[in-house]
């Protein structure tokens, strides 16, 4: 089944206020936050109670930012939306859910998860939040319009959720995590441009003018460096020095295979199903990438913590 076929409303039905509200929020994107947790696993931290709590507060409070954020892209976006035959059938864009409910859940939602952030978690990290709030609103007034440099743009909001993570528990984010998680993002983001210029096809400008820029051989020469890159920086990652002398040892290498599997699962799901308009619904999903996250996972648990 393809992600177009996977939306569950009808095209022209109107649904109950509460159940417009709750997708608009995209809970399925909340998977993204989990990188504001990476900072406490990796810098050994997971056990100790008062850091974990910061930890899921500042997570959770990215979860209310991240779902404002959507609220008022979508809100910005409604007419180009209403083009697109998947993303018309959003809350917004189908009139399901009106412009001033939406704008009184973005700010809610807001608020909420920069209070969060600010009384539960750390101030630190609250800065880090509103440097993620400033570079989505420069997205959405200009950067989604400069080919590749939005693709860029969306991979530092990752850097910056896990910088986040890394300040909710006051602890120095690792270069290798900086890099590896910049260029995993570069991949799920060119690897999402690719799904909507194979479903869109002429039509593709229409609904994303820098997507006129953009050609598949391109995008395919891109997802190809950008993959190279990330299974070897990980590689690399799990073998250096630094790394070895953190952890006391290199056993953090036999999550390699797991990491390359996603990967190379990713890419068959893209260039064989169809798939790849969007990351978190794959994740959600498809069980070969569940099961494989959660064997790397165990992997890593066992390596840092026993």
């Amino acid at each position: 089944m393809t992600e177009a076929q996977a939306i569950q409303p009808t095209p022209g039905a109107r649904e109950p206020l509460a159940v417009a509200a709750l997708r608009a929020l995209r809970p399925k994107q909340w998977t993204k936050n989990a990188a504001v947790l990476a900072p406490l696993v990796f810098a050994h931290k997971a056990l100790v109670p008062a850091l974990v709590l910061r930890a899921f507060a500042a997570t959770v409070g990215f979860c209310l930012l991240s779902s404002a954020v959507y609220v008022f892209n979508d809100l910005a976006d409604r007419e180009k939306d209403r083009l697109h035959p998947v993303k018309r059938l959003r809350p917004i864009a189908s009139g399901s859910l009106g412009t001033g409910p939406a704008i009184a859940l973005g700010a809610l939602l807001g608020a909420a998860g920069l209070a969060l952030l600010g009384l539960m978690s750390s101030r630190a990290a609250l800065y880090g939040a509103l440097g993620y709030l400033g570079l989505q609103v420069a997205y959405t007034l200009g950067i989604k319009r400069l080919v590749i440099l939005d693709i860029i743009a969306i991979s530092i909001e990752f850097v910056i959720r896990v910088a986040s993570g890394a300040l909710a528990i006051d602890v120095p984010i690792s270069s290798w995590l900086y890099i590896c998680t910049f260029l995993l993002a570069l991949f799920l983001g060119f690897s999402k441009r690719r799904a909507e210029l194979v479903l869109l096809d002429k039509d593709a400008a229409s609904h994303r003018a820098n997507l006129a820029d953009l050609s598949l051989p391109l995008v395919d020469q891109l997802i190809a460096v950008v993959t190279a890159s990330t299974v070897v920086s990980y590689a690399l990652y799990t073998m250096s020095e630094e790394t070895v002398r953190k952890f006391g040892t290199d056993n953090l290498k036999f999550t390699i295979p797991c990491v390359v599997y996603a990967i190379f699962r990713y890419l068959y799901l893209i260039y064989r199903k169809g798939e790849g308009g969007s990351p978190e619904r794959l994740l959600l999903t498809d069980a070969p990438l569940i099961a494989t996250i959660l064997v790397y996972c165990a992997i890593v648990g066992a390596v840092l913590y026993l």
